[in-house]
């Protein structure tokens, strides 16, 4: 709103107008603007929640700290969402495609994660939406980003482009802008790889109808795992906040330099014109996360609930996708990657030993893996990871993860020059 604005005052030829053409500059105005409003709004909607009686409940009382998180209100993701969502309306462009699709994603999901919380405080149903419901409503959200990036004419990119340097003089070339199927492979050197390619079995007057329709159920099964991956992640006071900052950091570096050609040539990256805009994205999104933290950090004021932690998932894995970066995910979003087969490894092992041997026995003591490290560490025969007697304090474990988080966020941009 405010960019359509200003750009008005700056063909008046008023001074400082021109300066919301600068992304960089109404990024910074998104992170300061987005810290703002969760700091503010934050307060009044815990003390609604708390009116309305909306906590959390424990399951695990064996945990270190869970008793004292009894009862602390749920459904944070509230502010997450109207704090990303207001800087972007403002300083965005909102007529820009990924924009578009990034506040689809926000509402998709934050609707969803906010049915889910409203059964399982309001209604008092632990199980909230069935499993099914939520599969359907991310293969849902896979289906409109897919087909937009597919039928859009705005949802271009040019391949790898190259500088030629002649003495002084430096070129950027660079190919047509075209729709594609191509992502950006990290530790390759030729490092694009058109999911065209995977369908050469398929006739050639069908292949690109195949390659798009393969694109989507990547798609969807990038926001699926990516968003039950955050999901699992909230399970410690600021952890899948802090994370998702870190994530978001880089994202929108990624975004940032794939929307400049001479970034872009220097990287030997894909050209995305028009990406540039989901820098603004997010720095909304960190500046949020970032606000967040300040009444979820230990001890919590709030939590999330599915309400935030489904809509950051989902909007990690959608910007990822847009900016043609999904393969990056499994290293950017290493910490999720982790709690996610922590958990499948658990069920797996605990449902192959109990049809073997009629006892079911697990890897680790709890999962996701966070709360392995909680768990009373007391020797059992039927555990095969051990870890010592004393758990692990929760601010300390966090902290921890935040750590390998920022980690695995550097080695993730560093791939795109390790090759």
């Amino acid at each position: 709103m405010l960019y359509d604005l200003f750009d008005c005052l700056n063909k008046l030829d008023i001074p400082g107008a021109g300066m919301f053409q600068y992304i960089s500059f109404r990024s910074s105005m998104a992170v300061i603007l987005s810290l703002i409003i969760s700091t503010f709004i934050g307060e009044r909607i815990i003390r609604w929640l708390q009116k309305q009686q909306i906590g959390e409940t424990v399951r695990d009382l064996e945990l270190e700290g869970q008793l004292q998180k009894k009862g602390t209100p749920t459904m944070g993701g509230i502010i997450i969402i109207i704090s990303i969502l207001i800087p972007v309306l403002l300083l965005a462009r909102l007529s820009n495609i990924y924009i578009i699709l990034m506040v689809i994603t926000i509402l998709w999901l934050g609707t969803l994660g906010f049915i889910d919380d409203y059964i399982k405080v309001i209604k008092k149903d632990k199980d909230g939406l069935s499993g099914k419901i939520k599969i359907v409503a991310q293969v849902g959200l896979g289906l409109i980003v897919g087909l937009t990036l597919y039928l859009s004419p705005d949802a271009v990119m040019r391949e790898n482009v190259e500088i030629l340097k002649e003495g002084d003089k430096t070129e950027v070339i660079h190919s047509q802008e075209i729709k594609s199927t191509q992502t950006t492979i990290p530790f390759v050197k030729n490092n694009n790889l058109d999911y065209r390619n995977l369908m050469s079995f398929v006739p050639v007057k069908y292949r690109t109808a195949a390659t798009w329709v393969f694109f989507v159920i990547v798609t969807i099964f990038i926001v699926t795992a990516v968003s039950n991956g955050a999901n699992l992640t909230d399970g410690l006071d600021g952890l899948a906040a802090g994370t998702s900052a870190i994530i978001g950091v880089a994202l929108g570096i990624l975004a940032y330099v794939s929307s400049h050609l001479e970034y872009a040539a220097y990287l030997n990256i894909m050209y995305i014109p028009g990406s540039g805009e989901l820098a603004v994205f997010a720095a909304a999104f960190i500046g949020a996360c970032i606000g967040f933290l300040w009444y979820n950090a230990f001890p919590a004021q709030v939590f999330m609930g599915d309400t935030g932690s489904l809509t950051l998932g989902g909007i990690i894995a959608v910007f990822a996708v847009v900016i043609h970066k999904e393969l990056l995910l499994p290293i950017l979003c290493g910490i999720f990657l982790v709690e996610s087969l922590s958990v499948m490894i658990q069920v797996s092992y605990f449902s192959y030993t109990k049809k073997k041997t009629g006892r079911g026995k697990r890897i680790f003591k709890c999962t996701p893996l966070h709360h392995h490290f909680q768990k009373p560490g007391n020797v059992d025969s039927n555990v095969l990871i051990q870890h010592p007697i004393a758990p692990v304090p929760e601010s300390k474990l966090v902290v921890r993860f935040w750590l390998i988080g920022i980690i695995l966020a550097v080695v993730a941009l560093a791939t795109l020059k390790m090759r």
